[in-house]
């Protein structure tokens, strides 16, 4: 096969999002779990963004003149998240795969990034075994959980919508938590009107994108963390990551009627933290 790599441009983003709803669907159905896009259009709209956003480094794998996959580089930080990767049912098993990945590691080498991250499916074999032969180290197990918003407010825990002047602090929480900041990202779910913060004794102690698989959250502790997810007035897209191993955090959601959906893999290459708080992750890292 004759495959071209090219640059994405918002003109790809119809056959992108198509390509992306197919492929997740199908490996998905394969493997008897949810697919993760709903439809076309929700697809479609991921990649739209991603396709139109300066902050996203995107590649498009063309076979015969004709769109056949496609990848991303989340830029906005200083780690670099990888994904959503996929490539049409028709033409998979064929390296195609791997060129995209390899296409933007090398992306993120030519940027000096000092880490870059996914997340994978841990159902999806053939994707951990290539990660890993490319470098990535698994660092943590997910839980992807979905349910019906809880609506509420824990005592003592105020939340509310995150402004442009909460940066600051969010970005120096992250900092404590992770070793790193993710303000870019934050930045852009402030202005989508999605982010929040949780207030303990008048100071920030938490905050989220959303509560949703494409956001992150950090918080000081799980009970910040926990009061983020009971206000979250909707989950963005199939539901919300948890590290496994946070027991306390994966007991209070099954005792809130959230369910299990799938676990899925934190991989990275280069730097990377053991986090020294509570956190969600996002399905690019």
């Amino acid at each position: 096969m004759k495959i071209v790599l090219r640059r994405g441009t918002p003109a790809d983003a119809q056959a992108c999002g198509r390509i992306d709803y197919e492929a997740f669907r199908a490996l998905a159905e394969s493997h008897n779990f949810p697919p993760d896009f709903p439809s076309v259009d929700a697809a479609t709209a991921t990649v739209t963004m991603m396709l139109s956003h300066p902050g996203f480094y995107s590649v498009v794998a063309e076979l015969d003149g004709k769109i056949v996959g496609s990848n991303f580089l989340d830029e906005r930080s200083i780690v670099g998240g990888i994904g959503p990767i996929s490539v049409a049912p028709e033409v998979q098993n064929n390296t195609i795969g791997r060129q995209l990945m390899l296409d933007v590691l090398k992306r993120g080498t030519d940027r000096k990034l000092p880490a870059i991250r996914l997340v994978q499916s841990a159902y999806h074999n053939r994707s951990l075994c290539l990660y890993t032969k490319l470098g990535f180290d698994t660092r943590e197990p997910l839980s992807l959980m979905t349910g019906s918003p809880l609506g509420r407010r824990l005592a003592g825990y105020e939340v509310r919508p995150a402004r442009e002047a909460d940066l600051e602090a969010c970005d120096q929480l992250c900092l404590r938590v992770h070793g790193h900041d993710r303000g870019g990202e934050l930045l852009d779910a402030i202005r989508n009107r999605t982010a929040t913060v949780v207030e303990r004794l008048g100071r920030i102690t938490g905050y989220a994108g959303a509560i949703a698989l494409f956001s992150h959250a950090v918080a000081e502790t799980d009970d910040d963390l926990k009061a983020l997810i009971a206000a979250a007035p909707a989950f963005g897209g199939p539901g919300f990551l948890v590290p496994t191993r946070n027991g306390e955090l994966m007991r209070w959601c099954l005792g809130n009627s959230f369910r299990l959906v799938q676990q899925m893999t934190l991989m990275t290459i280069g730097l990377y933290n053991e986090p020294s708080g509570a956190y969600l992750s996002s399905v690019l890292f």
